[in-house]
């Protein structure tokens, strides 16, 4: 038997910081054992299986009973195959005697981390590490397991924030309970309204106010541009797309040649995928 990041043949030397205070950062799942018992060799492939399917949510440690007999007393293990779960020091569940792999995984899930619980942890990790596209994807994952989830709800209208994503976001607050409209809540409020007034810039209205003297294709291109350079992406694809539609070729291929820079840029947003569906039906 060979150790793994999450199996860990236990020994006198590592037995207190794996036992003990690896069992403060996630659980850990002690499994008594011994060569000349039947029954924990066909339980241990289950828990080794296990062990590597939840990628480190929780450690399997291995007591061989034969070798740490200290250890089988201090645990007050009078059987074998016995298995122990440890959180923060101490033994919070188990089980004797070997057990179906469902129902083991019953036993788990009571202690692991929920996977709305990981996407969340994952997005604010990568929030700090400054990686806002994969925070983004992870609260979205996240929201979309526990939408009703109040810190999941306003992690992700913050990681939309971050991306300029102003549209997704107000359409989520708009969603907000009433008895969640609190502090954090109108932190996230202020926060659009400060990123609505940054996007809405002089050269914006000016055009818009060109535009409705002067129905120009040109003049509807670099609108489009100067919503796509203030973050309002959707805004900048409905409206070249709107172009198009009447004239692939509009404003001298102009039109044609924003839609797809845009559509590139964005690449892994979903809004990518849909206005590059609709520009291919377009063309067939």
């Amino acid at each position: 038997m060979s150790n793994t990041e999450f199996i860990v043949d236990i020994s006198m030397e590592n037995a207190k910081a794996i036992l003990i205070e690896r069992s403060f950062e996630h659980p850990v799942v002690v499994d008594f054992w011994a060569d000349w018992c039947e029954p924990c060799k066909t339980l241990m492939p289950i828990l080794e299986k296990l062990a590597n399917e939840y990628q480190g949510n929780f450690t399997l440690a291995r007591i061989n009973a034969d070798e740490l007999q200290p250890l089988v007393g201090q645990f007050g293990v009078r059987s074998l195959p016995t298995v122990m779960i440890m959180k923060d020091g101490q033994p919070v569940d188990g089980f004797a005697g070997a057990q179906t792999e469902g129902a083991i995984r019953e036993i788990l899930e009571k202690h692991l981390p929920k996977p709305e619980d990981l996407k969340l942890a994952q997005a604010k990790t990568l929030a700090e590490q400054g990686d806002d596209t994969g925070a983004l994807k992870a609260a979205k994952e996240a929201w979309e397991l526990a939408p009703e989830r109040t810190d999941i709800h306003f992690t992700y209208i913050s990681t939309l924030l971050k991306q300029n994503k102003c549209e997704e976001a107000k359409t989520l607050l708009a969603k907000t309970k009433l008895e969640d409209q609190q502090a954090e809540y109108q932190a996230l409020m202020s926060q659009l309204d400060l990123l609505e007034q940054a996007a809405d810039t002089p050269e914006i209205r000016a055009l818009e106010k060109q535009i409705q003297q002067d129905d120009n294709a040109d003049l509807k291109v670099q609108l489009a541009i100067q919503y796509d350079q203030a973050g309002r992406h959707a805004e900048a694809l409905e409206l070249l797309f709107s172009l198009l539609s009447k004239d692939i070729e509009a404003a001298d291929g102009h039109a044609k040649k924003a839609f797809l820079d845009i559509v590139n840029t964005l690449s892994g947003d979903p809004l990518s995928s849909k206005y590059r569906r609709r520009y291919f039906s377009l063309l067939y």
